[in-house]
């Protein structure tokens, strides 16, 4: 690891004081000239306390929801690499000191503590989020032509140019999806390592709802899925829209070249107008595809801007 580089270990909690001494006494440990900031999430159970005790920088965020503490964390600290942890003690240390190495020596942008080649389906109890966790990552490997293993990891480390270049627009725990199709749209460096996954210790709940924050999770591919690549989801769209118009459109025309008679108007009506929206939608995934590389220019000179 280059000597002088500074390391921030990102710790976002919301009622962690069964874990959060231990999490923040394992990473002075293994990363003794880390600075270890707690990010306290409207906890009620003395968890910012306890973390100060332990040796943290303790601050706060009001605004409930993970992804509001990540963009705090990411808008106040300046660092040359970040770890990103959880505060229940379910990822190993063992793995920090390669996972910041590989930022610091330009080898990653965003390196992935990818729990799901290792313990993960085994120590994880919950069998809808072992579900959920294969379903997007299909769906994200499918959509954005990529091979990630572990999409939802909270295990990561990144590079100060992605930090300050993500804009986090998610507030809750679909953070990690719009953080991996970010970095796979802007072609950032990514690595992977298969970590150790334990399930949470005795006494420790899961702040994760599988149905809403996982519909929530879906919800995020759709919107991103859009704006990152608009010309497929136009098109696939405009197709549905299409196949309508011929299902109803076709009938029409071979009655009328074997009868030379329309009689079905409000038919033929419906089928030009879903016809119309087919057009529509596939002229607006073209401008917005226009738009989209636009914006990628752009970015590649804010990146330039950016690195230090």
């Amino acid at each position: 690891m280059k000597e002088n580089k500074k390391i921030a270990v990102l710790i976002p909690c919301y009622n962690e004081s069964k874990t959060i001494e231990k999490v923040v006494k394992d990473y002075k440990k293994v990363l003794p000239n880390a600075d270890i900031y707690v990010y306290d999430n409207n906890s009620t159970d003395g968890t910012d306390k306890i973390a100060k005790k332990a040796g943290a920088i303790v601050k706060y965020e009001y605004r409930q929801g993970k992804g509001n503490v990540i963009r705090s964390m990411f808008k106040d600290i300046d660092a040359d690499c970040y770890l990103m942890i959880d505060g229940d003690d379910t990822y190993p240390k063992e793995n920090a000191k390669e996972m910041c190495d590989l930022i610091l020596n330009g080898k990653a942008d965003m390196v992935i503590g990818d729990r799901l080649s290792s313990t993960y389906f085994s120590e994880n109890k919950r069998p809808f989020h072992n579900f959920g966790n294969k379903m997007v990552r299909g769906l994200i490997n499918t959509l954005f032509k990529s091979n990630i293993h572990d999409i939802m990891t909270g295990y990561r480390a990144f590079s100060y140019e992605f930090v300050k270049t993500f804009p986090v627009l998610s507030k809750g725990f679909e953070i990690e999806t719009e953080m991996t199709i970010h970095a796979l749209d802007k072609n950032f460096l990514l690595k992977e390592i298969p970590v150790e996954y334990r399930d949470r210790p005795e006494g420790s709940v899961s702040k994760l709802n599988t149905y809403s924050d996982g519909f929530k999770v879906l919800k995020t591919i759709a919107r991103l899925f859009k704006e990152y690549k608009p010309m497929i989801f136009f098109t696939i769209i405009s197709l549905i829209f299409l196949i309508i118009s011929l299902i109803f459109g076709i009938p029409v025309f071979v009655e009328y070249f074997e009868t030379g008679l329309v009689p079905r108007f409000p038919t033929l009506i419906f089928a030009g107008f879903m016809l119309i929206i087919a057009i529509l939608l596939l002229i607006c995934g073209l401008i917005l595809e226009v738009l989209v590389k636009k914006h990628r220019q752009l970015f590649e000179l804010l990146l330039i801007k950016t690195r230090k």
